[in-house]
């Protein structure tokens, strides 16, 4: 099993047709050749930010196949694989390897509140059943559940593909315990607090903000390795500004609302979200007082990073 993720993957969007009945593909093989030509070295479909819980089995299938053939391995594909019912996360984690993903990114078992021995007999069953890699999702405020590091550390000797993790719990020294306690196995990706996450000793980002600003959210990473932290932190400061904006506006994981007004803003239009959130048109007139308040933000964003890449081609 040879992988070696590295670096800041889009969390995706899911295009929707107008009237959000169907997954637009045009629209999505639009966006996808956007992702690639921003330079982006990885994307993840089917998280929290691609609404995963309103697609049908039959938009799955037709969703990730569409997606692997069209990446044509240009860079690696990552599907979100979970559900609450083990079987159908085994089902749908064999159904994307067989479609040619190139790993998984699968949350604990949501709302069950479930034990560390259930959720790692829910991962065993998966890693069973495939052979691709899988990045842990450890989110606490969606899945109801914290993976601790020890937790993450047993799994991690457990299962060979589980090598991988996107923390998102917000204790920034669990960053740091994961990847001690796992002997370095774990790759830790950040889940927020990029540049605190890598200095705690990540190796990625799982990035929400590559829906509307690629070529920065992508780069922040680049810079952190590269040793330039000052530019990072340059574009760091932006992306807060982007989250206290939207935050301060939708009160229901307002990203995947935003994330969707603003990739139009940028360029791509990708459609609405679906119920049971609320849809940027829905938010009237306070949304579209918001967005007017992010567009320079992503102007300035879009010209500080032809300033810093500017800075290094001279």
């Amino acid at each position: 099993m040879t992988h070696n993720f590295r670096g800041s993957y889009t969390v995706t969007i899911t295009p929707f047709t107008e009237d959000g009945s169907a997954i637009d593909l045009p629209a999505w093989k639009k966006y996808l050749d956007w992702q690639l030509a921003e330079g982006v070295p990885g994307i993840i479909i089917l998280g929290t930010t691609g609404e995963f819980l309103t697609i049908t089995d039959d938009e799955r299938q037709m969703f990730v196949e569409d997606t692997v053939n069209y990446i044509d391995k240009r860079i690696p594909v990552l599907v979100g694989s979970m559900n609450a019912y083990t079987p159908t996360a085994v089902r749908y984690s064999r159904e994307a390897e067989e479609l040619g993903a190139d790993g998984l990114m699968i949350i604990p078992p949501y709302y069950y509140t479930p034990t560390d021995d259930e959720i790692f007999a829910y991962y065993k069953a998966i890693c069973e059943a495939v052979t691709i890699p899988i990045m842990l999702y450890n989110n606490p405020f969606t899945s109801n559940v914290d993976m601790s590091a020890r937790l993450v550390a047993r799994l991690t000797k457990a299962f060979e593909q589980i090598r991988y993790i996107k923390e998102a719990s917000q204790e920034m020294g669990r960053v740091y315990d994961i990847v001690e306690l796992t002997d370095g196995v774990m790759n830790v990706f950040a889940g927020q607090r990029i540049i605190e996450s890598y200095a705690l000793g990540a190796v990625g980002y799982v990035n929400p903000y590559g829906n509307y600003i690629p070529r920065a959210s992508h780069r922040i990473c680049d810079f952190i390795v590269e040793g330039r932290i000052d530019d990072a932190k340059q574009i760091q400061r932006q992306i807060s500004e982007i989250d206290k904006i939207i935050q301060e506006g939708h009160p229901t994981y307002g990203h995947q609302c935003y994330s969707k007004a603003l990739a139009e803003v940028a360029g791509c239009p990708v459609g609405d979200v679906r119920a049971p959130l609320t849809t940027f048109r829905e938010l009237g007139e306070e949304g579209r007082q918001r967005l007017e308040k992010l567009k320079p933000i992503l102007k300035e964003i879009d010209d500080l990073m032809t300033e810093l890449d500017g800075r290094m081609a001279a």
